[in-house]
């Protein structure tokens, strides 16, 4: 028996916060080609499409999935229309999600899927990602089978949050629920060099899909809503997932100071995970959770503070110590100098002193215990 389980996960935000690292845009009479590596794969699969936060409803006038080759190329061959609801066009209300009808396209884990929106209408800035480590393409008029060859490459992700397929029953599908450690801020742009899909590269059965967002906080709205406030949507929706692992805390202590505000207390910040923890525990979830790494010396202003190094300190060693969760894995201790360890180790630095490059990722991913992952 077969059911639906996420392959690709997306996490959105507004185009309208106040703090944003990088800005969205919009789209009039374009045509969209985006790739979505694909963390698991099944014998037919369907698109989450979101106009979460559209202020006017986005009319989609054709779709089309195929497999990816290179830059904006597709194999012609798997080239497969999307329909919703038996149609080829759709518009998504403001403020709402579509899955598309399933497609009978068998796709394998690692697949690199394109998807090709063409948008007739002036969509207004998108909902998107911002920082997901893999460009799209972008041509004027409904091209929707073109060959892309002439295209502008735009940096960021607009208005698909998923992919899932239909795989065997009892497929375990991990969430990997965070920050820019999860999204992939620092890697190599096209790669698929992520946190998520380095550990996805050590599992024998069973994948993880990234929930990541860069600047994401715990406890306070924006960058994207706070992990407390998205959980259920980015989490509690995926299906067939059985594990989550935890990555928070670096915005809350960081991304104060660049306004000259104090960092989140250590105190509410495990008040925060402690939540999570029941949460997914009340939904019957596996629960992982991750020290915060380093940061020291960051190029970012306001982020490295005495203040915010002392609580990253304090909930690193609650977590490594806690009953809280099922499992720990102590990425901090991992990826640090061992000379300072308050610095990411500077081969696995990606230069900025805040993010892991592709050889950060790939030591992140192995200091997961698969034992506790059981996957």
């Amino acid at each position: 028996m077969t059911v639906w389980a996420a392959a690709f996960r997306s996490a959105v935000l507004s185009p309208y916060e106040s703090i944003q690292m990088k800005p969205s845009r919009g789209f009039h009479d374009h045509t969209l080609r985006q790739i979505l590596h694909l963390d698991g794969g099944g014998e037919a699969l369907r698109v989450l499409l979101s106009n979460e936060y559209g202020k006017e409803p986005l009319v989609v006038s054709a779709a089309r999935v195929a497999v990816h080759t290179e830059a904006g190329a597709i194999d012609p061959a798997t080239d497969t229309p999307l329909y919703f609801d038996g149609a080829s066009e759709t518009v998504i209300p403001a403020g709402e999600r579509l899955h598309s009808d399933p497609v009978p396209l068998a796709v394998p884990a690692g697949t690199d899927l394109a998807l090709t929106l063409h948008l007739p209408g002036d969509t207004g800035l998108a909902t998107y990602a911002h920082t997901p480590s893999q460009n799209a393409y972008l041509l004027p008029g409904s091209k929707v089978s073109a060959d892309f060859t002439d295209s502008e490459e735009i940096d960021g992700r607009f208005y698909v949050t998923g992919v899932d397929v239909l795989a065997p029953e009892g497929t375990a599908v991990a969430v990997a629920f965070g920050d820019s450690w999860f999204e992939g801020v620092g890697t190599s742009t096209g790669t698929n060099r992520r946190f998520p899909d380095q550990l996805n590269r050590r599992l024998a059965r069973g994948w993880v899909v990234n929930q990541g967002i860069g600047g994401n906080r715990l406890l306070t709205d924006e960058v994207g809503l706070r992990g407390l406030a998205r959980f259920d949507r980015d989490v509690l929706t995926v299906p067939s997932a059985t594990h989550v692992l935890f990555h928070f805390g670096l915005n809350d202590v960081g991304l104060p100071g660049m306004v000259g505000e104090a960092p989140a207390t250590a105190e509410d910040l495990i008040a925060g995970f402690t939540r999570l923890a029941e949460q997914a525990r009340s939904a019957g979830l596996k629960t992982i959770a991750l020290t915060m790494g380093p940061y020291a010396g960051t190029i970012y202003p306001g982020i490295d503070t005495v203040e915010g190094r002392a609580v990253r300190r304090e909930v690193n060693d609650w977590i490594r110590t806690s009953a809280v969760f099922d499992a720990v894995a102590d990425i901090a201790a991992a990826v640090q100098d061992p000379h300072a360890p308050e610095q990411i180790r500077a081969d696995l630095d990606s230069g900025d002193h805040l993010h892991l490059n592709d050889a950060g990722t790939r030591t992140m991913a192995a200091a997961i215990d698969l034992a506790t992952l059981d996957l």
